[in-house]
């Protein structure tokens, strides 16, 4: 490989393919450096939806210099973060985006700049900060970079640095010394360092982290016990209220992180015991949206379930990885990829979303054969990426799990779908015979419209939608839409009727023309 003097867009992209890549091969490890609520918990899987979701977003991001792959892969972070360590991660990735903007290229003072603004920028983001964790390997690796000469020279001597600073956190924190491991979420990044390093063309050296002792204490990866709930959502403030929120929320719970995507959109992080003034502190701010809500005791006794979806298309992924749930992306539906995913997760329980009816084959095969592995899936028989959606606004990680699927499977089951699609073959359908190149409206996977004209199908199967009552729309728009049919759609429902709520999400990417979703 060549060696790098600085980073070009697809040298970003060449990273945050890596970054997912690495955490993906070491999920379980990292799951298990973090042995709180469980023996096996959640540090690693927090750390991979995060990165996941800022890869997709970079992947959606289209033809950009590298400064804005940057921005776009940081973005990505903070509004996919999950869990504190996913959530300084992504404060990371900000200074590096912060650090390249307006930069002509992003050469070695400007990284060694970024690995600066990130240690600062994490310190500012937590309230309580602590020695021994995350913090400390960040900092290593910005004052390890202060006096390379080259852009490998400095991230391999930066890594290296984080990973030495990894392997003495055992004797900063006593609770990781009592468990005999390293911080799970410091590994996680020394690993994205890694990644990046190796991308430009350095070999740094890591030390293996040592598994967990037998009978080790169990410890929170931060925060201490006193507190039941982690508390998780974004928010719409400005940065002043945003300041102001993390000192109230520092007064009700601890293991406060909140880091913005530099437009006034935050990620806020916390663990509490009072949920609800966790909530009313964040409404004072601003607007809270995606609210997360995970009682210890529960994820301590069975796990929280991972949701995985089949989402057939790059601009579809994005829509789930941005809440929380692990994808398989397109050309991915196989019983063998279904499969691998659910190995990868290291989940003891999953939820398995099809989303395309074709696909719920390979799901329940994949299923069974997990199952007789020791792993408890239950398949919610969506079919179509709108009742997917639905399963995952109602998910509850905090209900037992047999309950939780149940209320997806009736979400899922209670919401309707259309599709706007154009025939590539001749075929016999339930309104007459179509022919290839016809626009075809269907409603819940059966053809009730075929026409010429993508808007005029669309119209009327909105029309047939809107006859039976709606209170929620959402429309997915693709590429291959007309110009503003979003628009035109939204403007017909709010002259039909004063009480839907209209949701456009433009997925360019995405194979289809036109989805509708209506509950």
């Amino acid at each position: 490989m060549d060696v790098l003097d600085s980073l070009d867009t697809e040298a970003v992209r060449r990273w945050s393919r890596a970054a997912v890549e690495a955490i993906e091969s070491h999920q379980r490890e990292i799951n298990a450096l973090n042995v709180f609520p469980i023996a096996d918990s959640d540090t690693g899987t927090n750390l991979l939806v995060t990165l996941r979701g800022a890869a997709a977003a970079l992947d959606s991001a289209g033809d950009v210099d590298a400064a804005a792959a940057l921005a776009a892969f940081a973005r990505g972070a903070v509004l996919s973060a999950r869990g504190n360590s996913g959530v300084i991660v992504a404060q990371v990735l900000r200074g590096f985006a912060e650090a390249a903007e307006g930069s002509p290229e992003c050469d070695t003072k400007t990284i060694m700049s970024a690995l600066s603004l990130a240690a600062s920028a994490s310190r500012t983001a937590v309230a309580e900060p602590v020695e021994g964790t995350i913090l400390t390997v960040v900092d290593a690796a910005a004052l390890a970079a202060s006096g390379a000469t080259s852009l490998a020279e400095l991230l391999h001597t930066a890594t290296e640095a984080a990973d030495q600073a990894l392997q003495e956190t055992p004797g900063q924190l006593a609770v990781l010394a009592e468990a005999g491991v390293v911080d799970a979420g410091g590994r996680g990044l020394v690993l994205v360092l890694d990644a990046l390093a190796r991308t430009v063309g350095a070999s740094p050296r890591l030390t293996a982290p040592a598994a967990p002792a037998q009978g080790a204490v169990a410890v929170r990866e931060t925060g201490s016990t006193e507190f039941g709930y982690e508390v998780q959502f974004l928010l719409e403030a400005t940065d002043s209220d945003a300041e102001a929120l993390q000192s109230s929320l520092a007064a009700l719970g601890d293991s406060v992180v909140i880091v913005g995507t530099g437009d006034g959109t935050f990620n806020v992080h916390v663990h509490v015991n009072d949920v609800g003034a966790a909530i009313e502190a964040g409404i004072a701010a601003g607007r809270p949206r995606q609210l997360s809500v995970v009682r210890f005791s529960d994820a301590h006794a069975e796990g929280a379930a991972l949701l995985i979806a089949i989402a057939p298309g790059r601009g579809l992924e994005q829509l789930f990885t941005v809440e929380g749930v692990s994808v398989v992306g397109e050309g991915g539906s196989t019983v063998e990829d279904v499969l691998e995913a659910i190995e990868a997760s290291a989940a003891h329980d999953v939820v398995l979303l099809p989303n395309v009816a074709l696909a719920g084959t390979a799901a329940e095969a994949a299923a069974e054969r997990a199952r007789a592995r020791g792993v408890r899936v239950a398949v919610v028989p969506t079919r179509s990426p709108m009742q997917g959606l639905a399963a995952v606004a109602v998910h509850d990680a905090s209900r037992r799990f047999d309950d939780d699927v149940v209320a997806m499977a009736e979400a899922g089951a209670a919401t309707r779908f259309a599709e706007v699609t154009v025939a590539d073959a001749e075929a016999l359908t339930s309104v007459g015979i179509c022919q290839p190149g016809d626009v075809l409206g269907l409603i819940d996977g059966d053809v009730v419209e075929i026409g010429a004209d993508v808007s005029a199908v669309a119209l009327a199967v909105l029309d047939r939608l809107l006859g039976v009552g709606a209170e929620l729309l959402t429309l997915l728009v693709g590429g291959q839409a007309p110009d503003g049919i979003g628009q035109r759609l939204s403007d017909e429902v709010r002259e039909r009727t004063q009480l839907a709520e209209v949701t456009v999400y433009d997925v360019p990417d995405a194979p289809i023309r036109l989805i509708i979703g209506v509950e």
